[in-house]
Order: C-alpha cells, then sequence, then structure tokens
C-alpha cells in the first residue's frame, strides 16, 4: 500500500484559483484520481490529507499531479498553472503527533505559474541530491499534457 501525505502549496494569485479545505481535497482526488483507495482530510498545521492507494509510488505521483488540474477543472477554477507533486520518504521515526509516519511519503503539491523559479527558490535540485534516487520524485503536470 502506497501512503501519501499531502501539503498544499498555492503560489497562483488568481480568484479563478481558490484555496481549498481539507476536505475538499480530500473528496475532490477521490472522484479525480481512480487509484485512490481512500483519502482522509486531517486536522494538522502543515499536512492537509492523507491519500492511500494500491499502485506504485511513481503511478500515484503522476495520477496525483495530473488528478489534481482535473479536480480543479471538475471545480469550474482556471487550470492553466503547472502542477508539481515533490516526494520524499519518510526514512525515520516521525514525530509524535504527525501523521507522516515512517515509510509514508510527504508530498508537498504545488500550484505555480512559474515552478522553475519555484524550484529553484527552495533549492529542489539540491534537495533532491541530498537523497536517495528511489527515496524522491518529481512529478510536473500542465493542462496541456493531461494522463
Amino acid at each position: 500500500m502506497t501512503v501519501f501525505v499531502l501539503s498544499h502549496n498555492l503560489q497562483v494569485q488568481d480568484s479563478n484559483v481558490p484555496s481549498l479545505t481539507p476536505a475538499e481535497l480530500a473528496e475532490g482526488l477521490s472522484a479525480a484520481c481512480p487509484s485512490i483507495q481512500a483519502a482522509s482530510a486531517l486536522n494538522h498545521g502543515h499536512w492537509m490529507i492523507r491519500i492511500e492507494a494500491a499502485v506504485s509510488v511513481e503511478q500515484l505521483a503522476q495520477e496525483l499531479a495530473h488528478g489534481w488540474l482535473a479536480m480543479r477543472s471538475q471545480k469550474g477554477h482556471k487550470a492553466d498553472h503547472v502542477v508539481m507533486a515533490l516526494g520524499g520518504r519518510k526514512d525515520t521515526d516521525g514525530a509524535p503527533g504527525s501523521p507522516l509516519e515512517k515509510g509514508f511519503w510527504g508530498v508537498d503539491v504545488v500550484e505555480s505559474r512559474s515552478p522553475d523559479e519555484f524550484l529553484q527558490a527552495i533549492n529542489w535540485p539540491a534537495l533532491k541530491q541530498a537523497r536517495p534516487e528511489d527515496a524522491v520524485f518529481e512529478v510536473i503536470a500542465n493542462s496541456a499534457a493531461k494522463a
């Protein structure tokens, strides 16, 4: 079972791309991503949703990024930006009270119109290089490249 614990980083400042509650995200992603078997809203300062699927990490990451754009479209929101799923496997014990447990994947879902600038601002290339290759992923989806 693949478990992602999601945070959301909305970089798009547009009333046609509103922020969504954890409950709205859990419901919308369940509808947009057929592989998701369970999605639950979280009550945490950083992590918003936990999703579970019986597919590979790579498959779920692709489906999540593309499904996020589909969810936006289904809700009547503008989807003319990029959705990035930036994930890292938790290889140590989780902090007490954190939904991100050892073996789960912490995934920051970023909505941006300037993905390269965002990745440079967070020093993503160095963050990726500091982790084993199988412990990190990056999926970038845009409305022109739907799965």
